[in-house]
């Protein structure tokens, strides 16, 4: 698959590109807001495409078949960058997607997105935020794939989790690297089609966890 990135410079977009890479099924595009980070991007394997989320970016959706939304706000930015990158940065995303006629939608969520009115302090803006691009995307006709995991690390990565629409003890965490595995994985993993599903570090191999959803 030609594949998307939105939010390539971050975290977590970083090891995405990564995973991309070391695909033989995959080319990466990444989209990045500035054009210092082009080299980066190029070093990772992608093609490097300057956009903005807060701008028209249709335009980095050419060519592509499928998308993964990994973009974030950041904790330390103001609600109303969290509600134009997290929620209506992400709802354009998918917009665009469908006008293009993209073929598939990885759409990196948040545990708690489900229920943003118990979020813990501080995190309300951000869970509704996540809840609102979750549910367009859901209602966008696009086949799609929400992935929620919880508390994320910088660990190396683990290679096993637990894979459910809802964990029942969400107390644990998750290696960055491990959630752009199940990420990558998603793109091809049929069980994960039209699915909305929570990740933590678990017993079973990535493989097995996506397709026992």
């Amino acid at each position: 698959m030609n594949v998307l990135v939105i939010g390539a410079n971050g975290h977590t977009g970083r090891l995405v590109l990564k995973e991309l890479k070391n695909s033989s099924q995959h080319f990466a595009k990444a989209m990045i807001r500035k054009s210092e980070q082009t080299k980066d991007m190029e070093e990772l394997g992608a093609r490097p495409v300057v956009a903005d989320l807060e701008q028209d970016f249709s335009y980095a959706l050419e060519n592509v078949n499928a998308v993964i939304f990994a973009a974030g706000s950041g904790s330390k930015t103001g609600e109303d960058k969290t509600i134009a990158i997290d929620q209506e940065g992400a709802k354009k995303a998918v917009d665009y997607a469908k006008e293009k006629g993209i073929e598939r939608f990885i759409m990196l969520s948040s545990m708690g997105a489900d229920q943003p009115e118990n979020a813990p302090e501080g995190m309300e803006v951000y869970l509704k935020a996540k809840n609102e691009a979750d549910k367009h995307l859901q209602e966008s006709g696009l086949n799609y794939t929400i992935v929620r995991p919880g508390a994320l690390t910088f660990d190396d990565a683990k290679g096993q989790i637990i894979a459910q629409p809802s964990i029942e003890d969400k107390s644990g965490d998750i290696p960055r690297e491990d959630v752009a595995k199940v990420l990558v994985e998603s793109l091809t993993t049929t069980e994960t089609n039209h699915k909305v599903f929570e990740i933590l570090s678990g017993e079973d191999s990535i493989d097995e966890a996506l397709k026992g959803i």
